[in-house]
């Protein structure tokens, strides 16, 4: 550690390193919460899914709908896990959801 003229001391390398690696470590940790927070997101609105219409979890339709409606998977994830509280789905979103649903129907099932 060196001292400047004005009585204060400069951190040495290793203190500037740990620093630096302080930040880069809680920087990744935020981005990994983000990312855990997201996939439970998604697998509520995989969940969703497969009870309203009877599908198994291979069949993609949440990633279908997030690419022909242009919107993000999160984004759908977080609008299908609120319809199921709320009952209300935006007009694009439910229009390729029917479409999806419809394209999976299997013959031995009733869809409501």
């Amino acid at each position: 550690m060196t001292i400047h003229a004005n009585g204060k001391p400069t951190p040495g390398p290793s203190q500037t390193t740990t620093a630096h690696r302080t930040a880069q470590l809680t920087a990744e940790n935020a981005q990994l919460q983000h990312a855990v927070h997201s996939h439970a997101v998604v697998d509520q609105a995989i969940g969703v899914l497969l009870t309203v219409g009877e599908l198994t979890p291979d069949e993609g339709v949440l990633r279908e709908v997030s690419q022909r409606t242009n919107i993000k998977l999160r984004h759908v994830s977080d609008v299908i896990v609120d319809w199921a509280r709320t009952g209300r789905l935006p007009s694009d979103v439910r229009t390729e959801l029917d479409k999806q649903l419809a394209a999976y129907a299997r013959p031995d099932r009733e869809i409501e």
